[in-house]
């Protein structure tokens, strides 16, 4: 594993030893890097090269656009996720992929939480990424719904992952209750234009086996 900082991101790059693997970044905080990854290779993926981005200005770099605070004590989000693209694609992509042991045969984009939603957004930005995985995927996110079914991928991918723990919805904030629901949504709504898709639902909150549900929807896009 090489480490690299970029613009104050953590870049933590796991190569493959096979030239050509696919590749898959990973939005995530630095102390889940090491338990994502040893949970991959305990599910026995095929041959693969990770790039996991942390220290990450997670309310700002993972939201499309402006969203006021959910909740009493909660801070805005600051829709900073153009930007935060534009980074990945042109700075931090080519260093990593130059450790890389040869051009990566297809790209992933993974991510948990509102790294889930970024991972879905970013597909409607560019045609880098071939295959996504969205784990409890911030889809309660204003505006979110209107954007997905108004705009058009640039690229229609191989597959797409999504997953929820089953009591997520489980809440009386308005805002975060609809999550499962339209999660599902936009799982059918991806099915419908003929990309491979599947939703699991989890048992427990959006707290729980982080790690471990982060590397079974990267296991998927794998495999597929």
């Amino acid at each position: 594993m090489t480490s690299l900082t970029i613009e104050q991101k953590r870049v933590d790059i796991y190569p493959s030893a096979k030239p050509g693997s696919p590749v898959i970044y990973l939005n995530t905080f630095s102390n889940a890097v090491n338990s994502v990854y040893k949970n991959l290779m305990a599910l026995g993926c095929p041959d693969f090269c990770l790039v996991a981005v942390s220290n990450l200005k997670w309310d700002h770099d993972m939201t499309p656009w402006y969203m006021g605070p959910i909740s009493k004590h909660d801070t805005p989000c600051t829709g900073g996720a153009d930007d935060y693209l534009k980074l990945l694609l042109d700075e931090i992509m080519p260093e990593a992929e130059a450790l890389l042991p040869g051009a990566p045969a297809w790209r992933g984009l993974a991510g948990y939480s509102l790294a889930g939603l970024f991972a879905l957004y970013a597909l409607y930005q560019t045609d880098v990424f071939a295959r996504a995985a969205s784990m409890s995927g911030s889809f309660w996110f204003e505006g979110i719904m209107e954007y997905v079914c108004s705009h058009e991928m640039k690229r229609k991918p191989d597959c797409l992952y999504f997953s929820l723990g089953d009591k997520e919805s489980s809440t009386d904030n308005p805002i975060l209750n609809v999550v499962q629901q339209n999660t599902q949504e936009i799982e059918t709504l991806c099915h419908g234009k003929g990309i491979e898709t599947t939703f699991v639902l989890n048992s427990g909150s959006h707290y729980q086996a982080c790690n471990k549900r982060t590397a079974a929807g990267i296991h998927w896009i794998l495999n597929r």
